[in-house]
């Protein structure tokens, strides 16, 4: 019974460094449920933020835009229950990548922008509720297909990618229906100048100082209305 209290009493000194490993054992434990947490809250206000705009349209008397049946559930949030995670996760990536590269053919397009510039609007409440939809996906996307979730972890991703599809489609066809609208008569002036303005800027006829010239004048008329990028 004398030997092991021997022991301790010679390498008594091994707490510290043993207390040192479990305290930041137990700091990352508390950060990646703070983490987990605050994923949580902008997951609920993204939800929060499509509900509350659709609402508001309807108190307006506006029609609110439609999600269609097949949004919810996304195909993308089917659960095969035989699918390996790896083809789960390669699925999910292929739909929040067709709802990304669907959202950059406005971003890219100047024509788009000018016909629906609700797309490129955060001040709008359904736009704003996509961009925010976006960030969500884009946190809990994993590193690559390959990576080893938790299941609560697959499923979080999984319904961010469904909420990131059904966000994108709800502010598309609010941007479609908006159009111009929410611009003043004098806007939409300039938004008409721009575009005619974009023919030549695009006319593959036209000398290349024409087309810097026309787009230089089509970022003018644009100015304070729609953000363009320098690309």
């Amino acid at each position: 019974m004398v030997e092991p209290w021997n022991f301790i009493g010679s390498y008594w000194w091994l707490i510290f460094p043993f207390l040192g490993v479990m305290g930041g054992v137990a700091r990352a434990w508390e950060r990646g449920a703070r983490g987990r947490h605050a994923r949580r809250l902008e997951i609920l206000h993204a939800k929060a933020e499509i509900k509350a705009a659709q609402a508001a349209a309807r108190g307006k008397g506006v029609a609110p835009a439609a999600v269609p049946a097949s949004a919810a559930p996304a195909p993308s949030a089917a659960v095969d229950p035989d699918e390996s995670q790896e083809a789960q996760l390669t699925r999910l990536f292929a739909a929040q990548d067709a709802v990304t590269k669907r959202w950059l053919d406005y971003e890219l397009d100047v024509a788009k922008l000018i016909a629906f510039p609700a797309m490129s609007d955060g001040r709008q409440p359904l736009t704003a509720a996509f961009l925010r939809a976006k960030k969500v996906a884009d946190g809990l996307r994993p590193a690559s297909a390959k990576a080893r979730l938790t299941k609560d972890h697959l499923a979080e991703y999984r319904n961010a990618v469904t909420d990131y599809e059904v966000a994108f489609d709800v502010a598309e066809r609010d941007a479609r229906r908006l159009k111009d609208s929410t611009f003043t008569d004098g806007e939409r002036k300039r938004l008409d100048t721009a575009k005619q303005l974009l023919t030549v800027a695009i006319d593959q006829a036209a000398t290349p100082a024409e087309r810097q010239l026309a787009y230089r004048r089509v970022r003018e008329e644009l100015d304070g209305l729609i953000s363009l990028s320098d690309g």
